[in-house]
């Protein structure tokens, strides 16, 4: 039809942004069935093969026509990998959407497309901001927006529309002068191997044995901020916490796990990490102690915390009275370096509060 806009291509050799059309219905029909895809986003439901054709057919075309979305397939060599669009908001804003394939999550294939995107609309379209939303707990596309170079601006209240229902949704913007690079860690539990025990990221499947070990009446006294009664949902918002926490670079919890059972041993804990220094906490489940779980486990992570986040220091506090605790702490290499009078707070009150650290350059004499 006479007007209508050219769709461009965009290329960086292995993956392309094209107009969507008759060669991606099938794939367009995949990912709307996908249950992530019905998650996160607002597919419709039920959502058959003339939908599919609908969208590649006329509502990518006609958003094209009325300027009020420029959306691309994105291809590589294996086909269809999603699509990928920047609303126009007007002013030199818009907001960017993508969809992925299932077939294409974590191939890095729609962070190249959205690479193109990106480029395309700051250099040809004029945009000078681009404003990502996702609803909160989608972590794959926070992920996506930080590696991006997105900030995150924070969490709009019961904001964004989730199958019908008001939710809250975080936001982020990039400006056409800001590099598509993280601007700050994102930080990954890698497993690590140690004498009996393998430290791996904490799963929902933990939760029982979470439950158990922070319900114990000796965890409880010595961390005297736990959660009390310490129930399923605790440990649910707890590691929905720690998810937050490695994507801001604050804090690094893994499990410590039988290696050959992969049961639950303990947690340990990096956290509080700045440019210079982290401290390390622990809680242990009742039926390890005894065993040398945390023995072997402190040292493993103060050792990552040196190799891998670059530290000077790695800090350990324990109540003077938790003995086990600084048996724990003093046989892990740390210097016990003061006291704090009622610097910490256990079950029935203010405790006082040994306090230990290592230096990197003592740690590599070890």
């Amino acid at each position: 039809m006479a007007g209508e806009p050219t769709v461009p291509i965009l290329s960086d050799g292995t993956v392309t942004l094209r107009a969507l059309d008759d060669r991606d219905v099938a794939g367009v029909l995949e990912q709307c069935l996908d249950p992530v895809s019905i998650r996160w986003t607002n597919v419709p439901v039920p959502f058959g093969l003339a939908d599919a054709v609908a969208f590649v057919d006329e509502i990518a075309p006609g958003a094209w026509a009325d300027g009020s979305q420029w959306i691309f397939a994105v291809v590589s060599d294996e086909g269809y990998a999603g699509n990928v669009a920047l609303r126009d908001e007007g002013h030199g804003r818009a907001e960017i959407a993508y969809g992925a394939h299932p077939a294409a999550r974590g191939t890095g294939v729609m962070e190249a497309g959205l690479r193109l995107l990106l480029e395309w609309g700051f250099v040809t379209q004029g945009v000078q901001t681009v404003v990502w939303r996702a609803d909160v707990g989608n972590w794959a596309s926070r992920k996506l927006a930080w590696r991006l170079g997105f900030s995150l601006d924070g969490v709009l209240r019961h904001s964004q529309v989730s199958r019908g229902v008001l939710v809250d949704a975080w936001v982020g913007t990039l400006l056409a002068d800001e590099p598509r690079e993280p601007s700050g860690r994102w930080l990954t539990a890698q497993v690590l191997d140690g004498d009996g025990v393998r430290l791996r990221p904490v799963t929902h499947g933990d939760v029982p044995r979470i439950v158990e070990a922070c319900s114990d009446e000796r965890t409880q006294h010595w961390l005297g901020r736990m959660p009390s009664p310490y129930t399923e949902a605790t440990a649910r918002t707890w590691l929905e916490n720690n998810t937050e926490k490695l994507a801001t670079g604050r804090s690094l919890t893994w499990a410590v796990a039988d290696p050959v059972t992969d049961l639950v041993l303990a947690s340990v804990e990096v956290f509080g990490v700045n440019d210079d220094d982290a401290e390390v906490g622990y809680w242990t489940h009742p039926d390890a102690r005894g065993r040398g779980v945390m023995r072997a486990a402190v040292p493993l992570v103060t050792g990552w915390a040196f190799a891998e986040l670059g530290l000077r220091r790695v800090r350990s506090f324990a109540a003077v009275d938790n003995t086990a605790s600084r048996h724990v702490i003093e046989a892990s290499g740390f210097t016990q370096t003061g006291e704090e009078r009622l610097g910490t707070v256990v079950r029935d009150g203010l405790a006082d509060l040994a306090l230990y650290d290592v230096l990197a350059e003592e740690w590599s004499r070890r």
